[in-house]
């Protein structure tokens, strides 16, 4: 039973999801300005690259990267057994996991063990972000989801920002609190999660899909706005629930065998190019060069621009703040400028950023490095604003019920791979090559924009269940159109439309009792 109902339960539902994501942009920013602390690199001599220290860069992108493989075998994980375990207990098991990786962490002596500990608190990230986004999407009304998730990825952001400033305020420590507290402090994010997710309820898709009813509709009611003033009966919910398991019926059929499988059957409803999609977000997010600059920012100040190490410290932190500022924006027009907009907005800003950086990096002169800390400032507006959240949405919207879990944590697990890609190659890139490492990374951002823009449906206001209109027949739509109905939730609908419905709805329930008998 839901403690909480209406509008203070969808906001305990946004705020347990941004916790979730909080943690892991702090996870993802607390490495970049541990690494060149003079207590840290007295500790961990090997992954010294200061100039005064003569460790390997290759080791250091190794230790930093090895992150993202726990990350990534977090998803997998998620992929063979998070439909079994549902999307509170994965989330809850993902914490659980993270903080243990955090306690080995914060109490490494050695190389091998903050390896082990990077893994494991890996495996607990990868749980959560495989599973956060579509239990997030499942519990949202349609024309609240996009907003829900940007806010869900600004915390993402205040995350990384609360990181660098954690970092910047503990270098002033000379001994090894310096490095340990920073990484300790994950656990602190990893438990409020944990108690929060307690006392919220389970995703009803995901409720429905296993054959809780009861369950599924008192949680539909609860998280209705104006919950008060209807009954768990009312048509409504009944109509939600009706175009729920219509959706679920037609997804299973369209399978027609396990949700493994279904995977890569391409038939009416597009499974696997629905998966690939969302997969091919993530790959976008990862390839734009944007953990170049979250995980590698002071030294990229430091050793790209030729900062002292205070200042780069200091601009790292700032350059957070300006980062989460941005993130802002997204929550206000995601759903009336849609995601295909944003997405090709960011690219093409990102593209430029890229390459005057290149520019102005190569050139090595005052003026130059005042200018390309600019780009770095301006890349991440522009990354924030299209390109931060919307990847982590579309598996959610674009995977079907039947499938969902899996397919976003396959595309949970595309991501960690190529952010593991991104951060291994960038020490040793900007070692050997220099300006260059921005180039490619301008020419990226150029490819993704004809991707988007042939192969990307817009879904602004649509129900998760009006998506799989988008992709059923011949040709996927890549707009809605009037002629496939009302946009948005069953609650916009008249009241004959409802009724209608839910009328249909127990007509193909029935239909396929019938048959499977």
């Amino acid at each position: 039973m839901a403690f909480l109902v209406g509008k203070p339960l969808q906001m305990a539902i946004t705020l347990c999801a941004g916790m979730g994501f909080l943690l892991f942009g702090y996870d993802q920013g607390v490495m970049s300005g541990l690494l060149t602390g003079e207590a840290f690199t007295k500790e961990f001599p090997e992954i010294d690259t200061t100039d005064d220290g003569n460790g390997s860069s290759s080791l250091q992108g190794t230790v930093v990267a090895i992150y993202e493989i726990g990350c990534f075998f977090g998803s997998i994980f998620a992929f063979i057994a998070g439909e079994r375990l549902g999307r509170r207990k994965t989330i809850m098991l993902g914490c659980i996991v993270l903080s243990i990786g955090a306690a080995l962490q914060a109490s490494a002596h050695g190389i091998p063990q903050m390896i082990v500990g990077r893994i494991v608190a890996g495996l607990g990230n990868g749980l959560n972000t495989s599973t956060i986004p579509v239990w997030h999407s499942e519990l949202c009304k349609a024309e609240q989801r996009g907003k829900g998730l940007a806010i869900e990825l600004a915390i993402n952001i205040f995350g990384v920002m609360t990181a660098y400033w954690v970092d910047y305020g503990f270098s002033f420590v000379k001994n090894e609190s310096q490095f340990r507290f920073p990484l300790a402090f994950q656990i602190f994010f990893a438990v409020v999660t944990f108690i929060i997710i307690i006392f919220l309820p389970e995703s009803p898709r995901w409720l429905i899909a296993h054959e809780k009813h009861a369950e599924a509709k008192h949680v539909i009611w609860a998280v209705q706005k104006n919950a008060h003033a209807m009954s768990e009966d009312d048509t409504l919910i009944q109509a939600e629930i009706a175009e729920i398991n219509n959706a679920l019926v037609e997804e299973r059929e369209a399978a027609s065998s396990s949700s493994f499988r279904a995977l890569l059957k391409n038939g009416e409803q597009k499974f696997f190019n629905r998966t690939m999609l969302g997969i091919g977000g993530q790959f976008m997010q990862q390839l734009s060069g944007i953990n170049l600059i979250t995980y590698y920012a002071p030294v990229i100040f430091q050793q790209s621009v030729g900062l002292s190490h205070s200042l780069s410290m200091l601009l790292a932190g700032f350059n957070g703040v300006a980062y989460f500022f941005s993130s802002l924006v997204p929550i206000w027009c995601i759903d009336s400028l849609g995601r295909r907009k944003l997405m090709l907005f960011a690219c093409a800003g990102q593209c430029a950023c890229m390459a005057i950086l290149a520019g102005t990096v190569s050139n090595g002169s005052s003026a130059c490095g005042i200018i390309a800390t600019v780009m770095l400032f301006l890349f991440n507006f522009f990354f924030a604003v299209g390109l931060l959240a919307i990847p982590w949405l579309l598996p959610a919207e674009y995977a079907p019920l039947a499938i969902r879990h899996r397919a976003a944590s396959l595309a949970s697990a595309s991501n960690w791979i190529f952010t593991f890609l991104v951060v291994e190659i960038t020490p040793v890139s900007i070692g050997n090559i220099q300006w260059r490492t921005y180039i490619y990374f301008s020419i990226f951002n150029a490819c993704f924009i004809p991707l988007i823009y042939f192969f990307y449906p817009e879904t602004k206001n649509l129900s998760l269940e009006q998506v799989d209109k988008l992709f059923t027949g011949e040709r996927m739509a890549l707009h809605w159109h009037p002629s496939m109905g009302h946009v948005g939730s069953i609650d916009g609908l008249e009241t004959g439309e409802v009724a209608g419905s839910v009328e249909k709805g127990m007509m193909e329930k029935t239909s396929h009792h019938v048959e499977s008998l």
